[in-house]
């Protein structure tokens, strides 16, 4: 790495302020650690995601706020059938066509956006999705005989369901990341009514301009890193042999991944090291791969295929682990714990899939306290064992 990208891309210093970006989120959305990651590494790979799920997930609630803490131009539209281009790309230039020059004003619309985020983006007419293509492909769009480059960084987008006409194939396809936004379970409903409480005071207070997020990356810096981005793209052999196995495994699942998007995956890898401040990407950023399903049903598959060798990468560092994109300390830990005990304690009735996830999650907290090996992290350590016996000694297990 050449001295001037490293001054471009200071790798601590960005991890530091990225992962600040994650903590933020994630206090103020429950459990939406990896979607708020993927978010990030969206951008910084220059890349696009959407977000699916039913109303009332917090998807554009998560957008504006992962927004707000970039101090980059921003863009939102709800779209529908109705839509019209002069609402995406700008009115026409009524002075201009009166001398024989069709073009748009598109000064403050999507052509200008740094970061845009589309809402229902499925439900855009033609004549709009046909120039979105054009933006999301090359950062172009033709307004009129003029072609301005557009100084794009990501389009986020939000839709309560998958695509399945034919015809949005091409702008779905567009999209590397497809991320799903669920509604949270019992196990987190206190948690969710406590935060939701905050979430909306805070946003009477931002209404009455009592309080104001500080942006904590800037657009100029994210170019930066997407012109020095060449620097980022290294890879092990045994990562690369790794990556080969899963994707001939997912496509012989009858899961389609182009080789086009085979390449854009590695720079969301890249983004993802770059995110943990790490030179290079390694297996636990094969979590990217669970996001790109073309329906639903794939979805679960993929997390079979790509579990397994993230969670293999944990288990043999588990100094690694993650919690919100950092790695685990005391404090995260101690919390996910006490959430799990009140969970087997309460007396509710668990599905066998509840229960198992929450013996893993016991487990992977355990390997992460081994690592740390301090006098606090063997009481914890006796405190998992404990409540793992009582667990085992159940009548479900007996």
């Amino acid at each position: 790495m050449n001295a001037q990208t490293q001054a471009a891309i200071n790798r601590p210093q960005l991890a530091s302020r990225l992962q600040e970006v994650a903590r933020q989120l994630d206090r103020a959305f429950l459990d939406k650690q990896e979607i708020i990651r993927l978010l990030a590494i969206s951008v910084i790979a220059g890349e696009h995601m959407v977000l699916i799920g039913p109303p009332g997930t917090a998807k554009s609630a998560l957008v504006r706020m992962f927004a707000r803490l970039l101090d980059a131009s921003y863009f939102e539209y709800l779209l529908t059938r109705f839509t019209e281009p002069n609402e995406i790309f700008g009115p026409v230039d009524i002075s201009a066509f009166r001398q024989g020059d069709y073009r748009r004003r598109v000064e403050g619309m999507l052509p200008q956006a740094e970061i845009v985020f589309l809402d229902e983006v499925f439900k855009a007419n033609s004549a709009i999705l046909n120039s979105l293509l054009t933006v999301l492909n090359e950062r172009r769009y033709a307004n009129g005989r003029h072609v301005i480059s557009c100084p794009l960084l990501s389009v986020l987008g939000a839709s309560n369901e998958v695509p399945n006409d034919e015809n949005l194939h091409a702008i779905f396809d567009r999209f590397l990341l497809r991320a799903r936004s669920e509604n949270l379970d019992s196990y987190h409903f206190h948690n969710l009514v406590s935060r939701g409480i905050a979430n909306e005071l805070a946003q009477l207070e931002a209404h009455a301009g009592q309080a104001a997020q500080r942006a904590l990356l800037t657009s100029a810096e994210i170019h930066a890193i997407h012109r020095g981005y060449g620097a980022c793209m290294t890879f092990s052999e045994e990562f690369l042999t790794t990556y080969k196995g899963l994707i001939f495994q997912i496509r012989s699942e009858g899961i389609s991944v182009s080789d086009r998007r085979v390449v854009k995956l590695t720079k969301l890898f890249a983004a993802s090291a770059l995110f943990d401040g790490r030179d290079q990407p390694c297996d636990a950023d094969f979590f990217v791969l669970r996001h790109i399903w073309n329906n639903l049903d794939q979805a679960d598959i993929l997390d079979e295929i790509v579990t397994p060798v993230v969670d293999r990468y944990y288990r043999e560092h588990p100094d690694q682990r993650r919690f919100v994109g950092r790695v685990a300390g005391l404090e995260d830990l101690l919390s996910e714990l006490n959430m799990i005990r009140d969970l087997l304690t309460s007396g509710q009735q668990l599905s066998d899939i509840q229960l198992f996830s929450q013996l893993k999650n016991l487990n992977e907290i355990k390997a992460a306290l081994q690592a740390i090996d301090n006098e606090t992290a063997r009481r914890m350590v006796a405190q998992v064992d404990q409540l793992l016996d009582s667990v085992f000694s159940s009548s479900k297990f007996a």
